[in-house]
């Protein structure tokens, strides 16, 4: 009931915010650090959901990026999803921020801001900020699909230099959305877990060039458990130092060719 409660109020919220205007929403990453081990993990989840189907706040578009730490997999479950290169990008961040330690749920926001990741009030403030900022321009064309891989080229322009010392990477994530688990054990023990935008995969597939652009070109291999239906790739510019996402697009990867 608080789910669908919470979509109804989201949905209403996109259509009073929407302007009518021509200009395409800007893009805004939102990464929520989360594991099936967490007992205060479920509500943050369903927080990214609500953001990535709803899409609430005019003018904006919601990217997720649900990932899976690993260090909650010693503690009863074992989280199909975690990844270790999701815990070391946790651990950057905590550098960035300057928090006392790593936590779940935590959501990210374009790089530039922390928070508690449950607390959607403050996650649509933070998207609101970001959404202000100056962002890049990017585009994701998906080159080519097989039932193993797909082939994409990403496209950045007008990124501004980074500060002195710094770099921008193009990154490129597969996420999956509608992803459900029956918990066994642990703190979450007789839970049905959904989760949207879980990264299946992140890679650094290229830098910014001095002058601002970059034509990055990368064949991702796909799982074979993965539900083509359900996923997206989403290519992202995130400054190496700073860690703030300065341009980002998203397109959905079509059905295997046959």
């Amino acid at each position: 009931m608080l789910k669908t409660l919470l979509l109804s109020a989201l949905v209403a919220l996109a259509m009073s915010t929407r302007g009518t205007g021509a200009a395409p929403p800007v893009p805004v990453i939102v990464e929520l650090f989360t594991s099936e081990g967490c007992w205060d993990c479920p509500p943050a989840d369903d927080v990214l959901e609500q953001f990535v189907s709803a899409q609430p706040i005019g003018g904006v578009e919601i990217i997720g990026l649900g990932e899976h730490v690993d260090y909650w997999d010693r503690l009863g479950w074992k989280d199909r999803f975690s990844s270790a290169r999701l815990t070391d990008r946790q651990q950057i961040y905590q550098a960035r921020f300057n928090t006392e330690s790593i936590y779940t749920p935590q959501m990210v926001v374009d790089g530039r801001a922390q928070l508690v990741g449950s607390d959607a009030s403050a996650a649509r403030r933070a998207v609101e900020r970001s959404a202000a900022a100056e962002h890049a321009s990017a585009t994701l064309r998906i080159d080519s699909e097989s039932d193993r891989a797909i082939a994409v080229t990403v496209t950045v322009a007008g990124v501004q230099r980074p500060g002195r010392g710094d770099r921008a990477d193009v990154q490129l994530a597969i996420t999956e959305d509608a992803v459900v688990t029956e918990v066994k054990r642990g703190e979450n023990h007789g839970r049905t877990l959904t989760h949207a935008a879980v990264v299946r995969s992140m890679t650094a597939i290229g830098q910014v060039a001095a002058d601002g652009t970059a034509t990055a070109h990368a064949e991702i291999p796909l799982g074979g458990d993965w539900r083509r239906d359900r996923l997206k790739a989403v290519a992202f510019v995130q400054e190496q130092r700073s860690r703030a996402i300065v341009a980002s697009a998203a397109a959905p990867v079509q059905a295997a060719p046959r």
